[in-house]
């Protein structure tokens, strides 16, 4: 019986000893293909470079946070300084019409006078050689013309336009003051006259002088580019009146602008 006990012990271990060569089956034909597809489509893919760099080397110099530096507080100062002196000059609630307000203005005869006055001293940065009477209606389209005609037609010529040479602004008169003629638009708070600019380096234009001269051209420009934001715009080929300046005013009429 122990003989035959221990030949089944060795009839067993035969039986479950491992085989000298792998049982897998061969794959089919064309298998091999997709079963590569397949393995790199789950496989996880291998970490960057960048990933495996310092912050430093993947942007030179940027080592250091690249949230932007904080003005000086003695700037920010002064900014909030100046905002606040350009708020309180204001009139006509817009910071570019510098001046102060005046109110309502009496007319020493029927038909003159300002409902709701301001003296303006400067319009866009541009300095008024002698504070004007007007209403804001005019105020606000010489800021227009100012921007639009003024500036642009002078921009390359003596640095730029730095100031207006004001002839007239309101008055309590008929028109051209001839005695009978109605109330002009001076008398109104409605017009103003400029016969020169100021140039920033210096140098003076004039309607009179330079309306033929080499200068004509820029001129021209700006009297023409007043049609529009004005309702009347007079110069020197309009009349003997007019020869040594230009005239605006915002009167309005229905067969639209009058500019001569």
């Amino acid at each position: 019986m122990r003989g035959l006990a221990l030949a089944l012990v060795l009839l067993a271990g035969v039986a479950v000893a491992a085989p000298d060569s792998s049982k897998r089956p061969v794959a089919r034909a064309g298998t091999d293909a997709r079963n590569a597809v397949r393995a790199a489509a789950v496989q996880p893919a291998p970490p960057t470079v960048v990933s495996a760099l310092p912050a430093a080397a993947v942007l030179p110099g940027r080592a250091e946070s690249l949230r932007p530096v904080l003005r000086p507080g003695a700037i920010v100062e002064q900014a909030m300084s100046r905002r606040s002196e350009r708020q309180r000059g204001q009139v006509c609630g817009d910071p570019d019409l510098q001046g102060e307000v005046v109110g309502f203005v009496p007319g020493r005869i029927n038909g003159c006078g300002i409902s709701e006055a301001v003296r303006l001293r400067s319009v866009s940065g541009v300095t008024l050689s002698q504070s004007a009477l007007m209403d804001c209606t005019t105020a606000k389209a010489l800021k227009q013309w100012t921007q639009r005609g003024a500036k642009p037609a002078l921009r390359g010529t003596g640095g730029g336009l730095a100031g207006y040479r004001v002839a007239a602004h309101y008055a309590c008169r008929t028109r051209n003051n001839r005695p009978g003629a109605r109330i002009s638009e001076h008398g109104k708070g409605r017009a103003i006259d400029i016969s020169g600019f100021q140039l920033k380096d210096g140098t003076a234009l004039t309607v009179l002088n330079d309306w033929n001269s080499r200068h004509r051209r820029a001129l021209r420009q700006m009297h023409g580019s007043a049609c529009g934001p004005f309702g009347t715009v007079l110069g020197p080929n309009s009349d003997r009146f007019h020869r040594d300046h230009f005239h605006f005013d915002t009167a309005r009429y229905r067969s639209g602008p009058y500019c001569r």
